[in-house]
């Protein structure tokens, strides 16, 4: 179960933030900020305690916290994001992070590694890491090296098409993971019960666990019905604008 969540609020700086799809054109920064609200307000249902940062326009594609750090229930691991734009990033969530961690128990990917939490999924005890154009095998090696200090393990998932990992592969416990493309014949993944994410709903295999309700992205029909047949209590958001920045609902939040 998560007890806090870390959320940052969207910059104005947000609408020249990273896009692989221009084509969907630049976010409406009110409606990024309604939908923010929205999203604080769908955790705080979930019965977590949201750590709300203020919005720093230094950094455009701030707001997507969860590539900055991943948080275990023995450590937290900073990362070191392989976007350029981004490192700093990582270095301004340090303060944050030690409200929450003994400096014993915050540890560093350091360059040439390069890790971003988007790509990191927490199974139990276990994570699985993509090597992404963002992570890259040194980062993946500092990782799993800092989880097997703590007790913990990973392995590196290879990906072929997606930006992150979590793009296309999220685990909502009690062995069930959202899968889609590239995702769904992964040998990786054979002992799960796979949810299959059709093509034409494909961004929203993004969606999050918090203590027993999946939060999921408004307008994806299929994969909702999908979600609470297999028992879930659904909570519905739009994240139109920050799907235009290639982000999802587990990129704008740290759970733990």
């Amino acid at each position: 179960m998560f007890k806090n969540v870390i959320v940052k609020k969207p910059c104005k700086a947000m609408v020249e933030g990273i896009t692989s799809a221009p084509e969907l054109g630049k976010p409406d920064y009110e409606l990024a900020l309604k939908q923010h609200d929205s999203y604080i307000k769908a955790l705080k249902q979930c019965g977590v305690e949201v750590t709300i940062l203020e919005a720093d326009e230094a950094y455009p594609d701030s707001c997507f916290v969860e590539d900055t750090a991943v948080i275990t229930r023995k450590c937290a691991i900073i990362s070191n994001p392989g976007a350029l734009s981004r490192r700093k990033e990582a270095e301004v969530m340090l303060p944050t992070i030690k409200k929450f961690f003994s400096d014993d128990k915050i540890e560093f990917i350091k360059s040439p590694g390069t890790l971003e939490g988007g790509d990191v999924m927490m199974v139990g005890d276990h994570f699985y890491v993509g090597r992404s154009a963002r992570t890259n095998e040194e980062g993946i090696r500092q990782f799993i090296e800092i989880l097997e200090k703590h007790g913990l393990s990973g392995s590196e998932v290879p990906l072929e098409l997606v930006l992150h990992l979590k793009t296309g592969v999220n685990y909502i416990e009690n062995n069930n993971m959202l899968v889609s493309g590239e995702f769904i014949e992964k040998p990786d993944f054979a002992e799960f019960n796979k949810i299959i994410i059709p093509e034409d709903e494909a961004y929203a295999a993004n969606c999050i666990w918090v203590n027993d309700k999946v939060i999921v992205p408004e307008g994806y029909p299929t994969v909702e019905r999908k979600i609470r047949e297999a028992g879930y209590e659904v909570i519905l958001v739009d994240t139109s604008e920050y799907r235009k920045l290639d982000g999802g609902l587990s990129c704008l939040s740290l759970r733990f």
